[in-house]
């Protein structure tokens, strides 16, 4: 079977990775040379809307997408001619804040107060719905903390516009949170589920930096609740394959933050510390093949390296740490790699991420 991916990065090569023991094929198609996946599989590059590569694309036995900044009408042609997994109602929904946080509340997922922004006057008009502090954010293309203003007065109000206005934009209030959860939920063709743990998030500058997985001092009933919502997002959606849900622990809710159609950063400690990857665990579902179990093996973290990439050496010194390296060029706030960490024990864990977090050190 050949899988066609839209998106030729880091996710991508770890798709390929995960796929080809499974006897699968990849077809990539991204608009920039020398991307991750290109060094593993046949790479189309041409802009998302070109006829031949589409074409090409469309050859495959399915298509998949590993981020969500691709055209909608992208998805929608080619769902014409193969079968594109998730489909592009997930897409557009994921993909623009304001649909994504109205799905929460039609679905009754707790999210923060939010608004739309169109004009400076319609900024006003939120500012006095939401109240203050808040976060001015792009309705689309924003990640890794780009598209965000925080407004913590009104006097604030007048720059976040400059630097953000003219676009669609959603204002948000400020969700005070103890920390960051994510939940891994895959669905198969035929409607079977599976959640992974809970993890653990900790961001710098907007990138998330360090996950641990499973989170810790978990409430069960918290893991019962991500999943509540979770599952009512997939089955909405009529969603095939990886989905990630981002939330926001406040007290004893959880607050739904946002929603990635794709595999996730947050995941990646899954190839390790999973006893089945979230990448394998994708392309089972989009394939049609079973899913696999997603229990966790053990304590597990997964570090990010972002900006340049400490010497592997060094990296693969400390027991139990699995490097995975993306190939890419260091540039400021690049994600360039990362490194799983397997511990025997949640204290023996902590102790491997102290040895990691010193790689950092200058």
């Amino acid at each position: 079977m050949k899988v066609g991916v839209l998106g030729a990065g880091q996710l991508g090569r770890m798709l390929a990775l995960a796929g080809y023991p499974l006897g699968l094929r990849f077809c990539f198609l991204d608009p920039a040379a020398g991307s991750p996946a290109s060094a593993l599989a046949e790479h189309v590059v041409a802009p998302w809307g070109d006829a031949q590569a589409l074409t090409q694309l469309a050859e495959c036995d399915v298509v998949t997408f590993e981020f969500e900044n691709v055209p909608v009408e992208t998805v929608e042609m080619l769902a014409t001619r193969t079968q594109v997994c998730p489909g592009a109602k997930a897409l557009a929904v994921a993909r623009d804040r304001l649909h994504e946080k109205t799905a929460f509340q039609e679905l009754g997922i707790p999210t923060a107060k939010f608004a739309a922004v169109d004009d400076a006057a319609g900024l006003a008009s939120a500012l006095s719905e939401v109240g203050l502090p808040a976060v001015l954010k792009t309705r689309c293309f924003g990640y890794d903390g780009k598209g965000q203003h925080v407004i913590r007065s009104a006097a604030d109000a007048d720059a976040a516009w400059r630097a953000l206005g003219g676009q669609p934009l959603l204002l948000e209030a400020f969700v005070t949170f103890s920390r960051e959860l994510s939940l891994i939920a895959v669905r198969s063709r035929s409607g079977d589920t599976r959640f992974y743990p809970l993890v653990e998030n900790e961001h710098r500058e907007g990138i998330l930096h360090l996950s641990r997985a499973p989170a810790r001092n978990l409430d069960p009933a918290q893991q019962t609740r991500a999943e509540e919502h979770a599952r009512r997002l997939l089955e909405r959606l009529s969603y095939v394959g990886v989905l990630t849900l981002e939330l926001f622990e406040v007290g004893g809710t959880l607050f739904a933050n946002e929603i990635a159609p794709r595999v996730h950063n947050s995941g990646h400690w899954t190839i390790e510390g999973a006893e089945t990857s979230q990448f394998e665990n994708h392309l089972r579902a989009v394939c049609g093949l079973p899913l696999g179990s997603a229990s966790a093996r053990g304590p597990t973290a997964m570090l990010n390296f972002v900006g340049h990439m400490p010497p592997a050496a060094r990296v693969l010194g400390i027991a139990g740490a699995h490097l995975h390296d993306y190939g890419k060029l260091p540039r400021a706030r690049r994600k360039l790699g990362h490194v799983t960490l397997c511990g025997a024990s949640p204290a023996d864990l902590e102790a491997k991420i102290a040895e990691a977090l010193a790689l950092l050190e200058p």
